[in-house]
């Protein structure tokens, strides 16, 4: 078996393998490469050793049976037997399901997840979004700080079990969606500085040197990064990729690292006959992210809509705190302008960043399924102090209007696991740091953040106590019984909605017409021959919708079709689907 390594910087490198040594030569077609041959086979264990010091992981490893810092393992893709044909689900028209793996479940496997998928196919979801699954020091955590991205976290499952959840996600019908970090790799573990400039001072993120995407050497690290991708897509046979926080991406190269991934994601499409995509998380409002490459963009398929997450979230709340306060001055005129427009910061000036933010999205060229619309994500819930759901928040009445507005929006909806049924259990920011100076310094610091924001240290849960993770478990017995029950009928109800009506998922922005009153706290949009209407308010509201006798399609509370005079009378804390026939 052949095996190769990229150490630009190295004088010697010796590959360890099964415990013998073999000493590399230098690849003449390939500058920085290393390459040599050594009996293996699946599972054989291996490790580079630089310039006679220790011997380290494969940046490009396959499997870390030991974690990061143990040694790597062979893994041969062809030995998994795949029971289903599958030809691809793509992104228009889907629904998306966030999920994290260790949560998921109280097993916190891939296996015990995957037990759990006939819930989601029954539910109406498309897709499943996995969080991070990339190996991380400890057994637990969101998985934002992994440092080997090509592999898969062993306490979840390790690749077999990967392959196992995928392989019955497919069986079911449902796509699989991969979260992607690569801005940044965790503190502990990484050791790809010891084999070259993965990483450079010319930039910084808020996780210190940012990756090497413009420096001396990025055209090995982009490959690296592109490679990464595509594996995901190609050998674990995932639908899609989730890009973490891609405005930290510093690329100043004519030709922006997200436009190489895009194109080379498209050709890999193209190769498989299966329809691929990516979806960026984004704060840029820069429509040049989901713009195809043809038009000067770079030719993602879509990207996370905070805007609309952070109107709906002052309009239910009443929430004005940080990021929330542009949109709590008028929540409600807020919705619309995202509802109709994408962005809320399209130019406008943003109180929170000190500075005018965003810029219009061409609605003739932006189709609506570009922008994912969603209540609750794990980032707005498990960044929160103690990790409360929207569901300790607010009323059941006005969780079903959240659920009204996300899932009849002109975007892709997504959901956070456990909020169809209205969980009762936080999601809360836990670790498993293994270096006990870390772990510590975590603990501290998450507490002295919330504490600046008049948090009382006792009241923030510690990321690094078990009890953190445990807390976050989703409670399986919930849908059972009440008030979850019904939130559960309610999202199932309006998943089959938007799959049988096809207004719901046009992707014309501009067709969307919305009224509001923001005194009254009630907001009403069209689409096509579908009318939506919420009531936020706590008093019965009177909302001229003007169709005469539109049938009633779904109702929290009972609500009569609107009489003569196209008055709808929704009750307080409701929402309504109605079709004008």
């Amino acid at each position: 078996m052949q095996f190769e390594v990229w150490a630009p910087q190295a004088g010697r490198v010796t590959l360890q393998c099964d415990g013998v040594r073999h000493a590399l030569e230098r690849d003449p077609e390939r500058e920085g490469w290393w390459r040599g041959e050594a009996g293996a086979h699946d599972g054989s264990r291996y490790g580079f050793a630089l310039d006679d010091g220790p011997v380290l992981p494969d940046p490009r490893s396959r499997r870390q049976p030991d974690g990061p810092d143990g040694l790597s393992a062979v893994v041969d893709h062809d030995r998994f037997a795949w029971r289903t044909e599958w030809t691809g689900r793509p992104l228009p028209g889907a629904v998306l399901y966030e999920l994290h793996v260790g949560t998921y479940t109280r097993e916190g496997t891939f296996d015990a997840a995957a037990e759990r998928l006939g819930h989601l196919a029954e539910l109406g979801v498309t897709h499943v979004e996995l969080m991070p699954v990339c190996p991380f020091p400890g057994r637990h955590g969101w998985g934002y700080e992994g440092v080997s991205l090509w592999a898969v976290h062993e306490p979840y499952g390790g690749p077999e079990g990967l392959k196992r959840f995928v392989d019955r996600a497919h069986a079911l019908g449902l796509g699989v969606v991969l979260d992607v970090v690569h801005n940044h790799l965790g503190p502990s573990g990484n050791h790809l500085p010891s084999f070259g400039p993965y990483f450079t001072d010319t930039h910084h993120t808020p996780w210190g040197a940012a990756v090497n995407l413009d420096a001396p050497g990025s055209d090995e690290v982009r490959a690296f990064l592109v490679d990464s991708a595509l594996a995901w897509l190609r050998d674990y046979r995932f639908d899609g990729l989730r890009l973490d926080a891609v405005h930290a991406l510093v690329d100043t190269r004519a030709c922006h690292f997200l436009e190489e991934l895009s194109g080379a994601v498209d050709a890999l499409a193209a190769g498989t006959g299966r329809p691929l995509f990516l979806i960026a998380e984004s704060d840029l409002n820069d429509p040049r992210v989901v713009r195809p490459r043809a038009q000067g963009g770079f030719g993602l398929h879509a990207q996370w809509n905070d805007d609309f997450h952070h109107a709906l979230h002052t309009a239910l709340t009443g929430e004005a705190q940080g990021y929330y306060a542009d949109f709590a001055r008028a929540p409600f005129a807020a919705l619309a302008k995202t509802l109709t427009g994408g962005f809320f910061h399209d130019g406008t000036y943003s109180s929170f960043r000190g500075r005018r933010h965003g810029r219009p999205l061409d609605r003739d060229r932006v189709a609506g399924h570009r922008l994912l619309g969603y209540s609750q994500t794990h980032d707005q819930v498990g960044n929160r102090a103690r990790g409360d759901r929207l569901a300790a928040l607010v009323s059941p009445g006005l969780l079903a209007c959240a659920a009204a507005l996300t899932l009849t929006a002109p975007f892709t909806p997504m959901l956070f696991m456990g909020e169809e049924w209205a969980a009762g259990t936080p999601w809360q920011f836990f670790t498993d740091h293994t270096d006990p100076e870390l772990a510590k310094a975590v603990s501290a610091g998450r507490r002295r953040e919330f504490a600046a924001h008049g948090w009382a240290e006792q009241d923030v849960p510690d990321p690094q106590d078990p009890a953190t993770r445990d807390r976050s478990c989703l409670d399986w017995s919930e849908p059972e019984r009440e008030p979850h029950a019904r939130v559960l009928s309610w999202y199932r109800l309006l998943l089959a909605l938007r799959h049988e009506h096809p207004d719901l998922t046009d992707p014309d922005l501009g067709d969307t017409k919305v009224v509001h009153d923001e005194g009254r706290r009630w907001l009403a949009f069209r689409r096509g021959d579908v009318r939506v209407a919420v009531n936020l308010g706590a008093e019965r509201a009177a909302i001229p919708l003007g169709v005469p006798g539109a049938r009633v399609l779904a109702a929290w509370e009972p609500v009569q079709s609107p009489g003569p005079d196209g008055v709808l009378h929704l009750p307080a804390e409701s929402a309504v689907v109605l079709l004008q026939e």
